[in-house]
């Protein structure tokens, strides 16, 4: 069992930064990998990025590649979202999720956070 708890969220002019993070509580985060998501008003959840249960390997939505960066510290049970250049377009709540693959669909994760809210303004 996974318990996630994301904080970090805020409101930010366009081309300002947020960094999102991402608790968790469990034995088993140590071998989850994790992946943020994102979700806008009337819109799908979309994947953002992803990262393996070593940290060795990441992945990136289109639409944030060169811009957010994923990262974990294990050893403080704890994934982060490094978001640059935002813009208007990225406004959504942000989720963090576990689960045994890092991949772009939200079947593969099988913990939920209850998000975090991100606003960008133009």
């Amino acid at each position: 069992q996974v318990q996630l708890g994301e904080s970090g969220g805020g409101l930010v002019q366009a081309g300002g930064s947020l960094r999102l993070s991402c608790a968790a509580s469990g034995r088993t985060f140590r071998r989850a990998a994790m992946g943020w998501f994102r979700q806008a008003p009337g819109k799908e959840r979309e994947f953002v990025a992803g990262i393996s249960w070593t940290g060795g390997s990441t992945y990136y939505g289109d639409s944030v590649k060169g811009r957010f960066t994923i990262s974990r510290d294990n050893a403080k049970n704890s994934v982060y979202l490094q978001m640059s250049s935002l813009k208007p377009e990225d406004t959504a709540v942000y989720y963090c999720a576990a689960g045994a693959l890092a991949a772009d669909s939200t079947e593969t994760y099988h913990y939920w956070g209850q998000g975090t809210q991100v606003t960008v303004s133009s």
